[in-house]
Parts: structure tokens; sequence; C-alpha cells
């Protein structure tokens, strides 16, 4: 037998100084025969056997300062505490002996800064433990806290500046900030997650790839040692939880070849030491003193034999007799189990002499200990319901998707079966839409993912809309893996705002400069665009991390100077718009993009002393165009020498002007009255 203890395994800088400084302050009380008492608010760390040993030593546990006496001492734990303990323990005369982890308090002193900046916060971490109640407390309470990906689903401000608990989970972090981040959240990340959290967890996985069996060694109050436990358990199934060598099961582990060890934050290296030398003595005795070994075997079967199952134990045992009402089981025990029809899932027709033969081997649940005949009353849908929950515990595990039926609704969401096993579906994950009321779900069947799981309370929650947005995200990954700079795809309008407009191109969002809808200038897109419109538009910028996508309308079209030859020449009667008048003339528009100069001097065949005298911005004119000029990108234009009821249509589009219509004709010809 191997026995391996994981790197970085036992007490962390924190604790190692929490505790130091606590030993410190009895020796000092010692020595100087000082008054008062020391006191520690709360659980100094989560591990019994260390504040059980304290409290020989005469350190006693408050829960808040108001508890102590004037002239007492309270060490503050690792954990740190909210800002108000502070000030309660100063007006109650308190000696304070601060012993927060330095990297707690430094999240003290983030916290502290956002809030006085008026950020809104989240903290990721479970809002019941101490250390996120302490951080909470330098920003007002006034944090948004979140120990899972569902829980930020419900997070609605644009912003946040987040930070961690120390011990949480990296892969937890990772689904928190992509929830928000899908959700639009602009997020500012101070991942806070203690390096010596981040290094024992790595190890202690990586070990428990490797064993046979895991040993976890911690406090049961522990945060972070449940957290290397659930690490370790999903690598290795024979992974233990122990707070110190007595619990150790020892019978259970004897078989293996390699075990792990590894222990918490909070557990002292003496009892990591007490529970590989109990492991090392105990397992060699047995496997070297054969007789020994054969004696108590022999005893467990006797005992065996005499012991009855509890109340929900899972059984196995052999059919000693069958008839249509039930089913005699032996158990290798003092009573024999009965197995009766109604326990027994059954297809219309069958009988229990149909599924059970005798001889035959079976495994059920027990659900009552003894019957009025002295029987133990077992079940097979019970046991069912057993692999049915099994199943769920794995989807949730494994984060695959399973098919559930909407059954009744219920105040605030709707229950579904999946086999024999009911679950809870909120309103808020019945879809990826508002839902106002279930009834339209009733009777369907949904692909949904088990978000949480109680087995003990009999409880299941369902989400729909996580498959929904799963689906959604590989779409959209699909659409990001087709499309390239430069291509011109089709797109949809959705939405405008004062600097450009949304397009959907399929499933994802691209924006639309106000610069780049069109080669003229524009003061808001509804000038060019509907809501609805379906257009051509090119991609000019992708950035998949932050998921932008520029895009450009006018790219679709020729820039107007690089085909003016095609279009224009000298002598040439337009139309066009005057846009902006200076004092020494007005500039008009051709088309988007090129404007014309039109001196004051070619306004009007008489002096012009002030061009709003005879021009106006939007009005329509007829010009005549008098010299271009390629290089400078100028045109200058005559208005005065243009007969103001014709005009001549550009090169490229010779072809496709019809006459105008009734009333455009109407409107030409009164012009020039008007004028």
């Amino acid at each position: 037998m191997e026995i391996i203890r994981a790197k970085h395994s036992g007490f962390c800088f924190g604790v190692q100084q929490a505790i130091e400084r606590t030993l410190a302050e009895i020796e000092k009380k010692r020595e100087d025969n000082t008054p008062g008492r020391i006191y520690t608010c709360g659980p100094l760390i989560h591990n019994r056997n260390v504040t059980d040993e304290l409290a020989e030593k005469g350190v006693g546990i408050i829960s808040r300062p108001s508890e102590a006496e004037p002239g007492d001492t309270v060490i503050v734990r690792s954990h740190g505490e909210p800002q108000a303990f502070y000030k309660e323990a100063e007006d109650g005369q308190l000696n304070i002996v601060d012993a927060t982890c330095p990297f707690v308090g430094r999240i003290h002193k983030l916290v502290r800064r956002a809030s006085d900046e008026g950020q809104n916060i989240i903290i990721a971490g479970d809002a019941s433990h101490p250390e996120v109640i302490g951080i909470n407390g330098w920003c007002d309470n006034l944090a948004c806290i979140m120990n899972s990906a569902e829980e930020a689903e419900s997070y609605d401000k644009p912003d946040a500046f987040l930070v961690c608990q120390t011990t949480l989970r990296e892969n937890t972090l990772k689904e928190i900030t992509a929830v928000l981040e899908q959700k639009g959240v602009q997020l500012t990340i101070e991942n806070t997650i203690c390096n010596a959290t981040r290094e024992r967890q790595h190890a202690a996985e990586e070990l428990s790839k490797s064993v046979d069996a895991m040993v976890v060694i911690g406090g049961s109050e522990s945060s972070n040692t449940k957290k290397l436990y659930q690490i370790c358990k999903k690598h290795c199934s024979l992974t233990f939880f122990v707070e110190n060598n007595v619990d150790l099961p020892l019978k259970d582990i004897q078989k293996c070849n390699r075990i792990g060890i590894t222990a918490g934050a909070s557990t002292p290296e003496r009892v990591i030491k007490e529970v590989i030398t109990a492991m090392s003595e105990n397992i060699t005795m047995e496997n070297t003193n054969g007789m020994a070994e054969s004696m108590e075997s022999f005893m467990d079967q006797i005992d065996a034999s005499l012991r009855l199952p509890h109340t929900g134990d899972i059984v196995t045992g052999k059919v000693d007799q069958v008839n249509e009402n039930e089913v005699i089981v032996n158990m290798g025990c003092k009573k024999d189990g009965i197995l009766q029809a109604q326990e027994v899932s059954m297809e219309e027709g069958q009988k229990l002499t149909d599924l059970f033969n005798v001889g035959d081997e079976i495994q059920a649940k027990v659900i009552k200990t003894d019957d009025s005949d002295g029987g133990i009353l077992l079940s097979k849908k019970r046991l069912e319901v057993n692999e049915h929950w099994n199943e769920i515990n794995d989807a949730l595990e494994n984060k695959s998707n399973i098919e559930v039926k909407v059954v009744r609704a219920v105040k605030g969401g709707v229950i579904a079966a999946y086999k024999e096993v009911s679950g809870f579906i909120p309103l808020s994950q019945l879809s990826n839409r508002y839902v106002e009321a279930a009834d339209e779900f009733l009777g369907q069947i949904l692909t949904v993912k088990v978000t949480r799981v109680d087995q003990r309370r009999s409880r299941a929650v369902f989400s729909h809309k996580a498959v929904l947005a799963e689906e959604r995200q590989k779409k959209i990954d699909e659409i990001w893996a087709n499309l390239n700079e430069k291509d011109i795809v089709e797109g949809t309008v959705m939405r405008f705002t004062d600097y450009g407009a949304f397009v959907d191109l399929g499933g994802i969002d691209g924006l639309l400069h106000i610069s780049e809808i069109s080669w003229g200038k524009l003061k808001h897109p509804s000038e060019v665009l509907k809501i609805g419109d379906k257009i051509n538009v090119m991609i000019l910028s992708m950035n998949r991390e932050k998921g932008k996508i520029s895009l450009g309308l006018k790219q679709t079209t020729p820039e107007p100077w690089s085909v003016i030859n095609e279009k224009y020449h000298v002598d040439q009667i337009v139309r066009g718009k005057v846009v902006q008048l200076k004092e020494y003339g007005a500039f008009v528009e051709l088309e988007p993009g090129l404007d014309g100069l039109v001196h004051i001097s070619e306004v009007a065949n008489k002096r012009v002393a002030a061009i709003g005298d005879e021009l106006t911005v939007g009005q329509d004119v007829c010009a005549k165009i008098l010299d271009i000029d390629e290089e400078r990108k100028r045109i200058s234009l005559s208005i005065k020498d243009a007969p103001q009821d014709e005009v001549e249509a550009p090169a490229e589009a010779e072809e496709a002007v019809e006459a105008p219509a009734e009333a455009e004709a109407e409107e030409a010809a009164e012009a020039p009255v008007e004028e």
C-alpha cells in the first residue's frame, strides 16, 4: 500500500498567521498577568480540534464585540470582519488583534474604493460565509452576492466591479462571468481567489486522478475543505471526508494500493500526521495477520446475519417464493424481504410471476423494517427512483441534457417529471423570452439542464432556458466561424442609436456606425434606413473575444470621387440640394459624399449682397458644372448659367432615367417661378 500526500495541503498562510497571533496573545497575557479575557469573534478557523484546544487555553468565542467587556482582547480571524465591527469594538473599549488574512484585507480595500466611486459591486462566493459577510460590510452591505451561474442570471444592472471569495473554485468564477458577459454586463474583474487555494485545489485534483482512494482531512464547517472533497470526488469515486483519524473508514480503503491524502487550509499538521499514521499502522496490521483477518471475516459474517437493514437501505437477495401478490426475498438476515405487487413497475396485464422466478437475484429498497407479519417491506419502484436520481445527479455533474414532461403549473413556475422524479422549472427558466403564464407549456416535452439537486429533500430544479442559451451559443459560434473581414453579407436593421444602427446578421448583431452608412453626412441613421430593412453590408472588423463586429454600408458602393468621370463632366446640367451657406457661396450636394461650390458670383445674373437672400439650406437647384478638380476633389458650379427646369442625367444612369412622374414635371416647371 502506498500513501501519497498532495502538495500544498494543510494550513495556509492566513490561517497560520491567525493561530500564531492568538498563541502569542495567550502567552503575553500569561506572562504579564493582564486583566480581561481573550476572545475570537466566531471560531478562529473551521476546525473543532483547534478551537477546542484554544478553549482549553482560555480563548472564548463571541459573535459580536458587544458581548465582550471593556479591556477584553478580541482577535479578528483570518476571514476578516465588516467595517462596522471596528467601530463597535472601539466604542466598547476593546483591544483588537487584527489577524485578517492579507489577501482578504486587500479585497476589503478594493471594495471600499469601488463603493466610494459609486460602482455596482458583485461578490462571487457563498453569501453565508464569514469572509463574504465581512467583504460586504466594506461596501455598506450593498453588494450583489452570487455563487453560481444560475444566480448570475438575475443580475439586472449594466455594469459591475467583481471580486471573489478567496476559496472560490476557478470554474465557478468562469461560469458566473460567462453569464454576466453574455447578458452584456460591463465587468471590471479582480480575480481575488487566493493563490494558495488555487494551488491546493489543483494539486488535489491531479492526485485524485491517479489513486484508488482519496482521503480529504478538515473541519466539517470548512468551505475550502468541502470544495476539495467535491473536486476529488469528481475524479475518484472512493473519496472520504474525515475530521481526524477516528473518522477513518479503514475497512473501505484497506484493499486499495494507492491512497491519496489532502487537507484543507484549517487542518493542523498534527491531525494530518495522525491520520497518515493510523492508516499505516492499522491497515498494515490487518493485511499481515492472516489469522486475525480470518477471525474478523468470520465475525463479520455472523454479525451480518443478525443485523437488519435500515429504512432506505438498498439490499440484494434471492427470490424464495413468488405469487401474484408478492415476492419473498431471502436477504441473508433473520427476516425475509417482502416485495408487494404495487411496489413493482409492470406493464398492463403483467404479473409478478411473469417477472420473477425462484432463485433470481434481485435488488430492492427497504421502505419499512417490520410489517405486521415480521417481514421487511421492499420496493423496486423506489429503487428505480433512486436510479433516476442518480441519472439526474450525473446530468448535473456532467452538465448534460435530459428530457422532462411539464405536468402542472404552480406558483412561480411548473412541475416537470423526469421518469419517476418530479422537479421544478421557474418561470424565468422556461424560455429565453418573457413568460407571463406557464399554461402554454403544459404537456410539452422539454430538453433541460439540471441546475440544482437536493435528493434528501426530493428537490430538483431544471432549466429549459439554459438549453436554449447553449443552442444559441452554438449557432453564434457557427456564424462567427463563417464570417471574415471584407465579406459582404445580408443583414436586417434591428434598432437605431444616435451613433448608428444595429444590424442582425442571422443571430448576432453588428454595429453600423453612422459614419459608415453613407458617403455623405448624416444626422441620424433613420435618414437613410428603416427598422426591418434588409441591407447588404461589408464586415470591416471583428473582435471575437469582445463579441463586436463593425459593419459598413457605404463600402458596398463606389466612393463618388473614384467614378467621377464616369458620371459627371464639365458643362453638364445637374440637380442638387443646398446643404451649407457661406459668405462666399453655397455648397450643393449632388449625391451623398459629393458636394460642389456655387460661388456667390455664380448664383444669379445680378449682384448678390448676401447669399441667404437668394438661397436656403434644403433648397433643390439646378446647376452647371464649370470645373472638376480631381486632385483637390473640388467641383465648381453655376446656378445662373443653368436653366432651372432641366437636368442632364449622370452618364451611368442615362439608360435608366425615365420621364419624370407628372407631379415631378409640374414641380420642375414651377421652380423658376418660385425663384
